[in-house]
C-alpha cells in the first residue's frame, strides 16, 4: 500500500486509487454484479485489469466474491458493510464534480439517494 504519511484522507484516497476502483464500487452500490456484467458496464477495462481491481477491492475489505459450485463457476460480487459507509463520500464527491466542472452526472445515483435528496427539497 502506498505511504499516507499518517493521514487518513491519503490513506483512504489511496486505497480507492486507480482508474477502475471507484467505479466498481459505484456500480455494485445498486446492486451485486456478476463479473461480465462489471465488464459490460466498463467497457473499456480489460480482464487482467477488472480481476486485479476487484483483487484489491477485495483485499481492502470492500468487496465480497461468492462463487458458486456450478460449471463454470458464477462469480458474484458485492459491497461489503465497508464500503457501503464509503456510498455517501462518493455521492457528495459526484455532486461536488458536476458542480465544479458544470457536468450531468454520468451515472445514476441509487434510489435510496434520491428519495433522501427528494425528503430534503420537499422539507425546505
Amino acid at each position: 500500500m502506498k505511504d499516507h504519511h499518517g493521514c487518513q484522507v491519503q490513506a483512504t484516497i489511496n486505497l480507492l486509487s486507480g482508474k477502475w476502483k471507484v467505479q466498481i464500487l459505484w456500480h455494485l452500490s445498486f446492486q451485486p454484479l456478476r463479473y461480465a456484467e462489471l465488464r459490460k458496464k466498463l467497457r473499456c477495462v480489460s480482464e487482467k485489469v477488472l480481476t486485479e481491481q476487484l483483487r484489491l477491492l477485495e483485499d481492502s475489505d470492500l468487496v465480497h466474491r461468492e462463487a458458486t459450485d456450478s460449471i463454470p463457476p458464477a462469480v458474484t460480487y458485492s459491497l461489503t458493510a465497508e464500503a457501503d459507509r464509503l456510498i455517501p463520500l462518493l455521492e457528495n464527491l459526484c455532486d461536488w464534480g458536476c458542480a465544479h466542472f458544470e457536468m450531468t452526472p454520468s451515472l445514476p445515483r441509487p434510489k435510496e439517494a434520491a428519495l433522501d435528496e427528494t425528503r430534503v427539497l420537499s422539507t425546505v
